[in-house]
């Protein structure tokens, strides 16, 4: 019997440096996306997919996270005597409660795959997810509900993968495709930022996985690898090897990199444009200010 996802690990200790100074003060996550904060979507996306317990893995400096997802008494109540339901219902939507929130410290910068492997004893002996909150995709249906829907019908391991152009294959983790069945491919290995001309495809690895417990146990042999880090990619490698039950996933839906200051403006404009009360106004400034620019040139 497949067991079900109910476990999910945020990777938050990164210092978000791309941002300075932004974040000098504020932790990356925590930066607003038109009107929620980045780990806002990627815990909107894991609750739609039915995880229960959220587990994050953290730094020095991150306190505001916690911080969000407290009860916020005295705002709570100000809303309620000032009649602003609507406002209210939003705040109590970032509420977690008492046990479903756990937080690890991350002591020392060692990788994604060190992230994970600090998360063991919280996750057991069961398949779990991982979320990069630097990953926001828009989808009708999100990401992790669509890769927990096929988890229940394969079990394994599950990456989620879209194409990538074959000149940036070198800034990701990239697939080595054995079949390929359309919206999954069965996959026979993976190369961590591959240069292009030796990329065994151009299928990239995104910031989604559902991983079963054998993966911490290849984490616990792991050594560093890339950069002096240890890598999540070479644990799932190993897997691959030992058992071949990993699966690329083709998701449905629009991926931005918010870990990019470039990646960053473009969501906030498609995440604003997909917005009844914004649409009309970003449009009008938009063809505005390309008008603007066509005629100085």
């Amino acid at each position: 019997m497949k067991r079900k996802v109910t476990k999910a690990i945020f990777p938050v200790a990164g210092l978000g440096t791309r941002f300075l100074p932004a974040t000098k003060s504020i932790p990356k996550e925590i930066m607003t996306l038109v009107d929620r904060p980045l780990i806002q979507y990627a815990i909107d996306e894991a609750r739609a997919a039915g995880i229960k317990e959220f587990i994050f893995v953290t730094s020095r400096g991150k306190s505001a996270l916690e911080d969000y997802f407290d009860h916020a008494n005295e705002l709570e109540a100000h809303l309620r005597r000032s009649g602003r339901d609507e406002l209210l219902a939003i705040l109590k939507s970032t509420n977690m409660e008492s046990g479903a929130i756990a937080y690890i410290r991350q002591h020392k910068a060692l990788g994604l795959g060190h992230a994970v492997w600090c998360a063991r004893r919280l996750v057991g002996n069961e398949p779990f997810a991982v979320l990069l909150p630097d990953d926001v995709i828009a989808a009708d249906k999100p990401c992790l509900q669509q890769m927990v829907e096929v988890h229940a019908e394969t079990g394994g391991n599950i990456v989620a993968a879209m194409e990538v152009p074959h000149s940036k294959t070198s800034s990701y983790g990239i697939l080595d495709v054995k079949e390929d069945l359309g919206a999954l491919v069965s996959v026979r290995g993976m190369v961590e930022k591959p240069a292009m001309d030796s990329a065994p495809s151009n299928l990239a690895v995104i910031g989604r996985y559902i991983l079963t417990p054998a993966i911490l146990r290849n984490l616990d042999r792991i050594k560093a690898g890339s950069g002096g880090e240890i890598q999540l990619t070479d644990a799932i490698a190993e897997e691959i090897a030992r058992s071949d039950n990993v699966f690329g996933f083709r998701f449905r839906g629009q991926r931005f990199d918010c870990g990019s200051k470039a990646g960053f403006l473009q969501a906030t404009v498609a995440f604003a444009l997909a917005r009844p009360d914004l649409r009309d106004e970003l449009t009008e400034f938009l063809n505005e200010l390309t008008a603007m620019r066509r005629a100085a040139e």
